[in-house]
């Protein structure tokens, strides 16, 4: 884990509270509350699933029709003077981010979109799944993996959905071949502030819609149905782990080699299906690369199969560990499985809830429980344990070129010490117009290790974990760490993704991000004074009503100036 060993900076002790005490013995509660009630409301979902797999098209289709009428009705029954501004009626504690969902808890107005959590449509031929917002990635992994197909990309957690991954932020170990969630998606169903409903893809009117709907939030409008790209996939994951040493910038490299090089030609067998990193302390890291496999290459005499989903089995970032003590392997791990990875373990994010959770007799007794559900976690801790972990743990994504990576590893050693890090390379794509997030100008020129002529290579340096000074008892100020990295991704045209805690003020939020896109649309869908802008919905702490009057009013302001304006 984290290594305390050799600070790099010297700080003074801190003294401990009651708080930490608590968050020290927080395992009772998991134990006896929040691993029993997981595991009932997986089942229970799990059934759920299993019972819309079973109602035919026809029928899932007119309940996604009643279920948008009811949408539409009640955005109509809104009172602009009155009833706030929109957003869904998800309770705060069940988005999966470590965000603090602070305008809930100032005056809004809620549409239920609770119904919306079905696999409209598995189309073979067209390689599109069409999914409501709310289906999650071991929904649509169960029902797609038979089948033989995938997402193009599959964000290793369960728990996360088709919604939060388009309107906020999803990667997964392919994204260096397809780029992020939202890139796989070819067509969106949106309902817009007036209760129209309308279907935007890249090539119709509603073509810039298409292009701002990524990390926009759900402020532009309630996107009710995706359809998303399929890919064909094998029945194995041959998975190739590599240990690298050295320095930091040394494991850096290690990582950007282990598929960067050549990678201009597309169909070369030199570039894997799936690529990750593990940076395990500053000296020490393991590359991963995967390959699909079919089932009679999987079972030949003398290849290891490792099904990794099971209870009872090793947390997959401690199994990938042993690579650096046996050196090179390869396994064969089912295709399915492997997509969920992490999802037993939360990461490593485990080790801290559940301190004896990577045990073997916890695993054979109680690895069945696991893993609690983030929501859960969220909704039995208080307003004071919250804040304790604001500031003393960091959740973390830092989107960066991939050329800048050991300049990252850097940083975040000096400024945090947190360890492990995950690496995961994406593509961020130069599209016809400028979107929230965007490639540096002029990339295409420089041609960098694992750029094209049409996106330049990025990579996510997740940082999750409580950083080295806090293990040692040492003062650790997680708002100026904060602060620090969000100025360090600014400089160094890198991105945050907007589950985590921000400290930016709407001049910095903007300064990351290209507002121009956006704010047409918001313009154009008449999204002002009716949904809340992306950097209110991201600004940590709660509003007060004077300032919700204030959004309001600003919003609604703009809006008619500009059409004065126009007119």
């Amino acid at each position: 884990m984290a290594d305390v060993e050799a600070p790099l900076i010297t700080r003074e002790k801190r003294k401990k509270v009651w708080v930490d005490y608590f968050v020290q013995f927080r395992w009772i509660i998991v134990i006896f509350v929040v691993l029993p009630i997981s595991f009932t409301l997986y089942f229970l979902t799990y059934l759920g699933d299993v019972w819309s797999s079973w109602k035919s098209y026809e029928k899932r289709q007119k309940e996604h029709e009643e279920n948008v009428k009811k949408v539409q009705k009640r955005l109509l029954e809104r009172d602009p003077q009155k009833d706030g501004l929109v957003c869904t009626a998800r309770k705060p504690w069940i988005a999966v981010g470590m965000r603090n969902v602070d305008y809930k808890r100032a005056r809004h107005f809620e549409v239920d979109l609770s119904a919306f959590r079905n696999i409209l449509e598995i189309d073979t031929e067209r390689m599109i799944a069409k999914c409501e917002p709310l289906v999650n990635m071991g929904q649509i992994t169960r029902a797609t993996c038979p089948l033989n197909l995938a997402l193009a990309v599959v964000a290793e957690l369960d728990d996360l959905t088709v919604g939060g991954l388009i309107n906020g932020y999803g990667i997964e170990g392919s994204s260096h071949l397809y780029g992020l969630f939202s890139d796989t998606v070819v067509a969106y169903e949106i309902v817009l502030s007036k209760g129209q409903v309308v279907r935007a893809t890249k090539d119709n009117e509603y073509s810039d819609l298409f292009y701002a709907i990524p990390w926009s939030q759900g402020t532009l409008g309630l996107l009710v149905s995706a359809e998303i790209k399929l890919i064909p996939i094998k029945e194995y994951m041959k998975l190739t782990y590599k240990p690298v040493r050295g320095n930091v910038r040394d494991l850096a490299q290690g990582y950007i080699d282990s598929f960067a090089p050549g990678f201009g030609d597309e169909c070369s067998d030199q570039v894997p299906d799936f690529v990750e990193t593990m940076i395990y302390n500053p000296h020490e890291g393991v590359c991963m690369t995967g390959s699909y496999a079919s089932k009679e290459e999987a079972k030949m005499k003398g290849n290891t199969i490792n099904s990794v989903g099971w209870w009872f089995k090793p947390w997959f970032y401690q199994h990938a560990q042993t690579a650096l003590k046996k050196g090179e392997f390869v396994e064969y791990i089912p295709t399915r499985e492997y997509y969920h990875r992490h999802t037993r373990c939360l990461y490593w994010e485990g080790k801290l809830i559940l301190p004896f959770g990577d045990q073997w007799w916890f695993r054979y007794l109680f690895g069945w429980l696991m893993p609690p559900k983030v929501s859960l976690l969220k909704a039995t801790q208080g307003e004071a344990i919250r804040n304790y972990y604001h500031e003393m743990h960091v959740i973390q994504d830092m989107l960066v070129p991939l050329y800048k990576v050991p300049d990252a590893l850097e940083w975040v050693d000096r400024e945090m010490e947190i360890y492990p890090l995950w690496l995961c390379p994406h593509r961020l794509y130069k599209l016809p117009v400028k979107t929230m997030i965007y490639p540096e100008p002029g990339f295409e020129q420089e041609r960098r290790p694992g750029d094209t002529e049409y996106a330049q290579m990025y990579t996510d340096v997740g940082v999750y974990y409580t950083p080295g000074p806090v293990f040692r008892g040492e003062v650790f100020d997680g708002v100026k760490a904060v602060q620090k990295l969000e100025t360090w991704l600014i400089e160094n045209h890198g991105f945050q993704p907007q589950y985590a805690v921000s400290e930016l003020d709407e001049k910095k939020f903007w300064k990351m991000f290209d507002a121009g896109l956006y704010e047409q649309c918001r313009n154009k869908y008449e999204a002002v004074g009716t949904f809340m802008s992306v950097y209110y919905k991201c600004k940590k702490g709660k509003k007060t009503e004077k300032e919700v009057q204030e959004a309001e009013k600003a919003q609604l302001e703009t809006a008619c100036a500009e059409v004065d304006q126009a007119e």
